[in-house]
């Protein structure tokens, strides 16, 4: 009996040692305070929040012009030399001229000229990426601005991208991002340089040449 009474003691001690390094908290606390909380929101709402932006953005002109003008101008004079001032009888027989005859002269003159011109310009574009851009200020109505720029160099050549516009709330999705066309003021703004930026422009003489030459 006394060896149950020890036996029992010390389960019971050993009981109260490990209880009192149990946490009597929430089954769904946070066991690492650096881990994201599972029902935790996570959108951007306050100046400094960052936001992700999906941009899909696709352009296409197809532009053509086609015009044609012509015009045809024709002259003819006649003149006998003849300027018309005499005298008649009463049943039209000429008496008298009171100016010299003159030289009679005959001339004739046409003219034609025709415009054709025609012009076709077509760009396609397309750009897609994602940025994420931070929170720079909230409008009255709760909107947020946001801005970001993105900075690439690869091999000598570089890139810049640089966005900004207006957000609203509503709109971000549950992971934080939102598409550019849901943007209001979205502006996007790329810079190349370096070795490739230099083969996708003309030269220094062909932009010359597109300035002066006159066809």
């Amino acid at each position: 009996m006394r060896t149950i009474t020890i036996h029992t003691f010390i389960i019971a001690a050993i009981i109260i040692c490990i209880a009192s390094n149990l946490r009597a908290d929430s089954i769904w606390a946070k066991r690492d305070q650096n881990k994201k909380d599972i029902y935790a929101d996570d959108k951007a709402r306050h100046i400094g929040d960052v936001i992700t932006i999906v941009i899909s953005e696709e352009s296409k002109v197809d532009n053509k012009q086609k015009r044609n003008l012509s015009k045809t101008t024709s002259r003819a004079i006649d003149f006998d030399g003849q300027l018309g001032i005499v005298s008649q009888t009463p049943s039209g027989e000429v008496t008298q001229n009171y100016l010299p005859r003159m030289p009679g002269v005959k001339m004739a003159a046409s003219s034609s000229n025709t415009l054709d011109g025609k012009a076709d310009f077509k760009d396609e574009r397309s750009f897609i990426d994602s940025i994420t851009v931070v929170v720079i200020d909230i409008m009255p109505n709760n909107n947020l601005v946001v801005m970001g720029t993105r900075t690439r160099e690869i091999a000598g050549d570089k890139q810049v991208i640089e966005v900004s516009g207006i957000v609203r709330p509503t709109d971000i999705s549950y992971d934080n991002t939102i598409k550019s066309e849901q943007i209001a003021n979205f502006a996007i703004i790329t810079k190349n340089t370096g070795y490739a930026s230099n083969f996708n422009r003309p030269g220094w003489l062909g932009n010359f040449m597109d300035i002066v030459w006159p066809f």
